[in-house]
């Protein structure tokens, strides 16, 4: 049966005004405010497992309601470790921010945190950024490396500067480490794991992942192709990759950055086994 015109326009026009206001309920809230939280085991059935959870790209303004139900996750998770994979803070004025979010988490569970070009470009100083983490048994690794050890098990946990606005250097931070340990390096800009694959070609060093950030996933997506990607990304978006001789995930992160929105690339963090 045919449609008359006015028919045919009002159905029209309830159509554009329930995708626009998909797309608005969308990109400003759920991809921005509920977490996606994905969990893997990479442990190849360990008995003795070490958990860590990883939040990338917070890009901390203030603390909002999702923050707390992202702090609630981590303490009923329990993990052995948070790794903050950079852009944590955009400059030192959101200092008390941090330690908002801070004094949610359970100050028992270990934060191991590596710069991002936010910091670098808001001019931090590691040194003080360092006196907030320590207050909440938290360190700063650039191009370092520290011993994790539970029960009878140890872990080696490396942190490399930003490539963007820093200066990146995977042997300096491999050093002294015992190169048989399964390792996990914190790396946020995923371009850099590319170095790392190359070198670790020599160092054999038995790194089970590699954990990034960086690109938000593209942030604005359609059809699984973002529309501008960050520097320092190179050919990476999101999820995992397998390169030569290491495996990496680059995490679409939390915050967001130029515009304050999120469409088709939700927030995510995720629960490592290891």
């Amino acid at each position: 049966m045919a449609i008359n015109r006015r028919k045919f326009m009002k159905t029209l026009f309830l159509s554009i005004v329930g995708l626009v206001g998909f797309i608005y309920l969308d990109s400003f809230w759920i991809e921005k405010y509920i977490i996606d939280w994905n969990e893997f085991d990479v442990s190849n059935n360990s008995s003795n497992k070490i958990k860590i959870i990883q939040l990338s790209d917070l890009h901390l303004h203030e603390i909002k309601y999702f923050h707390k139900t992202i702090a609630e996750k981590i303490n009923s998770e329990n993990p052995d470790i948070i790794a903050f994979t950079g852009d944590t803070i955009t400059r030192t004025s959101k200092f008390p921010v941090l330690k908002k979010l801070l004094d949610l988490i359970d100050p028992e569970i270990l934060k191991i945190v590596i710069l991002g070009n936010k910091e670098h470009d808001g001019r931090i100083l590691v040194s003080e950024l360092n006196d907030v983490f320590k207050d909440y048994n938290g360190l700063v690794l650039v191009n370092e490396n520290y011993i994790f050890d539970k029960l009878d098990r140890k872990i080696n946990i490396i942190g490399v500067d930003s490539l963007m606005h820093g200066n990146p250097d995977f042997k300096k931070a491999i050093t002294g480490i015992d190169k048989k340990l399964d390792t996990v390096v914190l790396n946020h800009c995923p371009e850099y794991s590319d170095v790392i694959d190359d070198l670790n070609q020599d160092e054999e060093v038995n790194i089970k992942m590699i954990l990034s950030g960086h690109t938000h996933g593209g942030q604005i997506t359609f059809f699984g192709k973002e529309i501008y990607k960050p520097v320092g990304s190179g050919r990476y978006l999101k999820g995992w990759y397998q390169n030569k001789n290491t495996k990496m995930y680059v995490s679409k992160g939390i915050g967001t950055t130029a515009l304050p929105i999120r469409f088709c690339a939700r927030a995510e963090a995720i629960i490592f086994h290891i």
